[in-house]
C-alpha cells in the first residue's frame, strides 16, 4: 500500500511571480506556516539539496529532513524527493504550474509510503497531507496575490 495526494489552487497573479515566489526555497519559512527554517546544503544547476525544519508539533517534536528539488523552468514543473526519508519509505513530490484564464493553477502531487515502524500509516498520512496542503496553498495564494497587488500587477477577480 502507498499514499497518493493531489491538491490544486488557482493563484490570481502572473506566472513569473508565482514561479519565483514558490521556488525561492530560502524564503519558505515566510511563505509556509509550517517551516521554521531552511538550510541550503548544495546547489548545482537546477538541483537544490536542502534541510527543512518544521515548527514543533503539538507534542513538542521538531521534524527535520533533507530533500532534493529539481526545477524545470521551461516546463514549469518541479520534481522533489526526500533524501532523508524519516518515517517514509519514500516521498516524491511533483509540482506543476499551468496558466488558466483565472491565473496560475498550482498542482501538487505527492506519492509516498510509510515505513512499517512509522508512528502513522499511509491512510493517516494521506489525510494529513491533504488537510495541510489546503491550508498551505491558501496561505501561499493569499501572500502571492497580496504581492501582486502591491506591485500593481492586475489581479483578476471573478465571482461565481
Amino acid at each position: 500500500m502507498s499514499g497518493h495526494t493531489e491538491n490544486k489552487i488557482v493563484i490570481n497573479a502572473p506566472m513569473d511571480l508565482v514561479w519565483d515566489v514558490t521556488n525561492d526555497i530560502e524564503n519558505w519559512p515566510r511563505l509556509f506556516s509550517e517551516y521554521a527554517s531552511v538550510e541550503i546544503l548544495e546547489r548545482e544547476g537546477n538541483r537544490t539539496k536542502f534541510r527543512l525544519t518544521m515548527h514543533p508539533d503539538e507534542n513538542g517534536t521538531v521534524w527535520s529532513w533533507v530533500s532534493e528539488r529539481v526545477v524545470d523552468p521551461g516546463a514549469r514543473t518541479v520534481r522533489a524527493r526526500r533524501v532523508e526519508t524519516g518515517p517514509f519509505q519514500h516521498m516524491d513530490i511533483h509540482w506543476k504550474y499551468g496558466q488558466t484564464p483565472d491565473g496560475v493553477l498550482m498542482h501538487w502531487i505527492q506519492d509516498f509510503a510509510m515505513k512499517p515502524d512509522a508512528p502513522v500509516d499511509d491512510d493517516w498520512m494521506t489525510d494529513n497531507i491533504n488537510k495541510n496542503s489546503k491550508v498551505q496553498m491558501a496561505l501561499i495564494k493569499e501572500k502571492i496575490e497580496q504581492r501582486a497587488r502591491e506591485r500593481g500587477t492586475p489581479v483578476s477577480v471573478h465571482s461565481d
